[in-house]
């Protein structure tokens, strides 16, 4: 059987016709080609940051508290941390009322350190020569080229004088165990502000001998106190009574 042939007409229309008579896209070309490109460089970091997991601290050094002490100090913040005795010690920043207290030495204390090329710091952080047990008494007085540990950490053999300010929560660390410590450090003078007893009292030690201090000197808050060579000042204590 014979097949028969057919053909479809094609109508033949001008380019003009045939571009005025297809529907536009939503999309200009520009569009489209930048749609299809990939995201810029800038775009996949900021991706890739806002996907990635929060920061944590690193694991817990093993082979001692000084390398855990380092290993937590970044992420501290206004907490302070110390090694007492085989204790890593993290504590809040004093009371409003000790912390004033801490600022009123250095206040007291300025003029002098000023003569005779010292500072005064309203808190510091310093360390034992040799075994690098780290500290941060509430008041420090050092000269201004005092040998460091790093950026940070001042020897407690370079200061001239320490002051601790006794908290409910401090009162053997303070009372006993300071005073202990930094004899061990060399550090000539060590005064404690004591508004916990019952009455206040300002105690100052002095005279090293031994690894230990030899004198020590107690008064209510509120009476004049000698403080010692290097120091040689008289502190009237009534300033803590603020």
């Amino acid at each position: 059987m014979a097949v028969q042939s057919r053909k479809r007409h094609v109508e033949k229309r001008p380019a003009a016709q045939r571009e005025a008579s297809e529907p536009v896209s939503e999309r200009s070309t520009t569009e489209r080609d930048l749609a299809d490109q990939p995201a810029p460089a800038e775009a996949v970091v900021e991706q890739a940051v806002a996907e990635a997991p929060p920061a944590e601290p690193p694991a817990p050094a093993e082979r001692n508290l000084r390398d855990l002490y380092d290993h937590l100090v970044p992420y501290l913040g206004r907490w302070r941390a110390e090694i007492i005795d085989g204790r890593l010690i993290v504590s809040p920043v004093g009371s409003p009322e000790n912390q004033w207290k801490a600022y009123l030495l250095p206040e007291a204390l300025a003029p002098l350190a000023r003569e005779r090329g010292w500072r005064v710091y309203p808190g510091l952080d310093v360390c034992l020569p040799g075994t690098r047990e780290p500290f941060e008494p509430d008041f420090a007085m050092a000269p201004k080229d005092a040998p460091r540990w790093g950026e940070r950490e001042v020897f407690t053999d370079g200061l001239v004088m320490v002051g601790e300010i006794v908290s409910p929560a401090s009162v053997e660390d303070d009372r006993v165990k300071k005073p202990r410590i930094y004899a061990r450090g060399r550090v000539p003078v060590m005064l404690l502000v004591d508004p916990v007893c019952d009455p206040p009292t300002v105690t100052v030690f002095s005279r090293l001998k031994d690894g230990a201090y030899t004198e020590k000197t107690e008064v209510a808050m509120g009476e004049k106190l000698h403080i010692p060579e290097p120091v040689d000042f008289t502190l009237d204590t009534a300033i803590f009574l603020d």
